[in-house]
C-alpha cells in the first residue's frame, strides 16, 4: 500500500512538473516591427529651407517635414493668380459686345425704313459676329489662367514635403542648407500603430495557423504585459533550410505604448 502512494505520488509530481514545460512549448520566438518604414524624399531637388521634426518626432498624415527654397514658385504662382483673378479684359469684352449688338439693332431699324443700307446691316452683323469671339477667346484665356494657376500651386506645393503616415521619426538624413536630390531622403517614418509581429514557426504547425486566429504577443523585458493581435498573413513558402515558415501579426498600437524593433514571444489560441 505505501509503495503505491509512493507511486502515485511519483507520478503526480512528474505531471505537474511536466506541466509548465507543455506551457512553455506553445511560446515562439517573434519580433515587433512597424507596419511601414518610409524614408521620405521629394519629387523635385532642391535646397533644403527648413526641417520641421527631428528623430522621436510624433507625426501624422500631411504634417509638414521639410520646406525647401521657394521663391521663384511663390513669385509665378502670385503672377498668375493676378492674371487669372482679372476681368477686365472680359468685362471690356462684353461692353463691346453690348454696344455692337445696339448698333446691329439700330441699324436693323433703319434698313426696315429704308434709312439705312442693307450693306450696314451686314457690316454691323459681322463686327458683332467677331466681338463675340473674341470675348469667347478671352473667356478661354481666363479659363487655362486658372488651369496655369493650379500648376503653379501644385509646383509650389511639391517644394513641402510632408508625412504620408502616422509615425514617428525614426532618423534626420539632411538638414537646412542642404541640397536634396531626387534619389535622397530626408528622414525615415516608421508607422508604429498598427505593429506587425513577424514569427518563425516549425512546419509542423503550419495547417494549424489560420488568417484571423488570436494571437498573444508578450514583449522581452523591459516591455511588460501581454497584447492580443491577429495573423494576418501566413506565408505560403517554406524555409527549407530551417523547415520553418514566416507568420505575421497584426497588433494595435494606438497609444504607442509598445516600441517597435523589439523582440517578443508569441502564442496562438487552440495551438498547444
Amino acid at each position: 500500500m505505501i509503495h503505491r502512494l509512493i507511486a502515485t505520488a511519483t507520478v503526480a509530481c512528474t505531471v505537474l512538473a511536466a506541466a509548465p514545460a507543455a506551457v512553455a512549448a506553445q511560446e515562439h520566438d517573434c519580433v515587433i516591427n512597424p507596419a511601414v518604414t518610409v524614408r521620405l524624399g521629394s519629387p523635385v531637388a532642391g535646397l533644403i529651407d527648413t526641417v520641421h521634426v527631428e528623430p522621436g518626432s510624433v507625426v501624422s498624415v500631411g504634417d509638414r517635414i521639410a520646406t525647401l527654397r521657394s521663391e521663384v514658385e511663390r513669385t509665378t504662382v502670385e503672377v498668375i493668380e493676378e492674371q487669372a483673378r482679372s476681368k477686365a479684359e472680359i468685362e471690356a469684352q462684353r461692353a463691346r459686345l453690348d454696344l455692337s449688338r445696339s448698333r446691329l439693332n439700330r441699324t436693323e431699324r433703319l434698313v426696315k425704313r429704308n434709312i439705312a443700307a442693307a450693306e450696314e446691316l451686314e457690316t454691323a452683323r459681322a463686327e458683332m459676329e467677331v466681338i463675340s469671339r473674341e470675348l469667347a477667346l478671352t473667356e478661354m484665356r481666363q479659363r487655362v489662367a486658372m488651369l496655369e494657376l493650379r500648376r503653379a500651386r501644385e509646383q509650389l506645393e511639391q517644394r513641402t514635403i510632408r508625412s504620408p503616415v502616422d509615425g514617428v521619426v525614426v532618423d534626420r538624413a539632411l538638414f537646412s542648407g542642404e541640397f536634396l536630390h531626387q534619389e535622397a531622403h530626408v528622414v525615415t517614418i516608421a508607422q508604429i500603430d498598427p505593429l506587425i509581429v513577424e514569427a518563425f514557426l516549425p512546419v509542423e504547425l503550419f495547417y494549424d495557423i489560420r488568417p484571423g486566429m488570436t494571437a498573444t504577443v508578450y514583449p522581452n523585458a523591459p516591455v511588460n504585459g501581454s497584447h492580443e493581435g491577429r495573423v494576418k498573413v501566413a506565408d505560403r513558402v517554406f524555409d527549407a533550410a530551417s523547415s520553418t515558415f514566416g507568420v505575421k501579426i497584426h497588433l494595435d498600437n494606438p497609444d504607442h505604448a509598445l516600441p517597435a524593433g523589439h523582440r517578443c514571444r508569441v502564442t496562438f489560441e487552440g495551438i498547444g
